[in-house]
């Protein structure tokens, strides 16, 4: 069975039709890059609410995914909640991934990336990642994160990702002899 990768896209407008999810599909993108191991991709599209954004990842952790990206909710807008969510259903706060993403904004000529809150938390055995919902900005923050999940994936008991060497270094350390 291949390992499952989960996608929560939050957004209220996209939720209601207004407009097509382009978020998640990029977030399944750059991840199928990534990665040479093959895998199954879950989505979820869910408007800007606390309790949805937690039962998706509840779900979706609870299906054996063993990553899972949100895109969305992480600015400081009033509707912007995925932070909250994070908080209210993880054990385990990561704060390193938040600050590289927001450091490789920077980089990357975005004044406004010191909006955003972005982040990552453990729930159960799964990771959960936060990215932002402008999908030209994805790539940009797991460029700077990807490196590190296999190894974090490892050492939740999680399934070995392998990444594709020509898109991705991937980081283990050394094994001990």
């Amino acid at each position: 069975m291949s390992p499952r990768i989960g996608i929560v896209t939050v957004s209220d407008r996209a939720s209601m039709g207004v407009y097509h999810d382009a978020s998640g599909p990029a977030i399944e993108a750059a991840l199928r890059d990534y990665l040479a191991t093959e895998c199954t991709f879950e989505r979820r599209l869910v408007a800007d609410e606390r309790d949805r954004i937690v039962a998706a990842l509840r779900d979706l952790a609870a299906a054996g995914c063993c990553l899972v990206c949100t895109t969305g909710g992480t600015g400081p807008a009033l509707r912007d909640v995925t932070p909250e969510a994070i908080r209210d259903c993880c054990t385990k706060e990561l704060p390193g991934f938040g600050e590289s993403m927001r450091a490789a904004s920077l980089r990357a000529g975005v004044p406004t990336a010191i909006l955003s809150r972005q982040t990552a938390a453990i729930l159960d055995r799964t990771l959960v990642v936060t990215l932002p919902g402008k999908p030209a900005s994805i790539r940009v923050c797991l460029d700077a994160v990807f490196p590190a999940i296999p190894y974090c994936i490892d050492l939740l008991g999680g399934p070995r990702l392998e990444g594709n060497p020509a898109v991705v270094q991937v980081f283990r350390p050394q094994e001990r002899a």
